[in-house]
């Protein structure tokens, strides 16, 4: 009897379905004469990174969501304090966004200004529109997605730009901690 039987067909795996724009690049089979090499799976075809959630993914937060919705100058200006590194405080941009948004009621195009700086700063992708189209015709799931993808990112929204910056510092100065490794083998 053989190790290996030769009598049934090789089993094929179906192709792939194509790559859709947006969506994490498949990972690319590795021959046995071929180098294995990591490839970020989530990076846009531009060489930019993708955001961590989608722009309707509104209900993966819903305390955010509903904030945004009733007081969107309060989630406005958690993102831009941390996005302006605390150089002006969350309720001076919440200000400014109210006053812009009860005055010509197109605050959104301020807020998109903002999107872009995020974008910026973190090497996202332009993904799915434009960031002023977002922000026109999708305002409050827009700054839904900022702030989950600085709160991602590992920003506590709610303390601010400089708690933050302590925090990440406290964390840093900590540094890993090895495993506990018990002495002797056991049986």
């Amino acid at each position: 009897m053989a190790m290996y039987p030769t009598d049934q067909p090789p089993q094929w795996q179906p192709a792939p379905p194509p790559y859709q724009h947006g969506q994490p690049t498949p990972p690319q089979p590795v021959g046995p004469n071929q180098p294995f090499t990591m490839q970020n799976q989530y990076m846009h075809p531009t060489g930019k990174v993708l955001w961590s959630t989608g722009v309707c993914d509104c209900c993966y937060d819903i305390p955010n969501c509903v904030i945004t919705m009733f007081c969107p100058c309060v989630t406005f200006g958690q993102i831009a304090e941390i996005v302006d590194h605390g150089s002006v405080s969350c309720i001076a941009n919440g200000i400014v966004y109210s006053v812009i948004l009860w005055f010509s009621g197109l605050a959104c195009l301020y807020s998109c200004f903002y999107r872009s700086r995020l974008r910026h700063q973190y090497s996202l992708a332009e993904t799915p529109y434009p960031d002023w189209c977002l922000h026109i015709f999708c305002e409050f799931c827009a700054l839904c997605q900022e702030y989950r993808e600085l709160n991602n990112r590992g920003f506590d929204m709610f303390i601010g730009w400089d708690a933050n910056m302590e925090n990440f510092r406290q964390r840093a100065m900590q540094g890993p901690v090895p495993p506990v490794v018990e002495d002797g083998m056991k049986r």
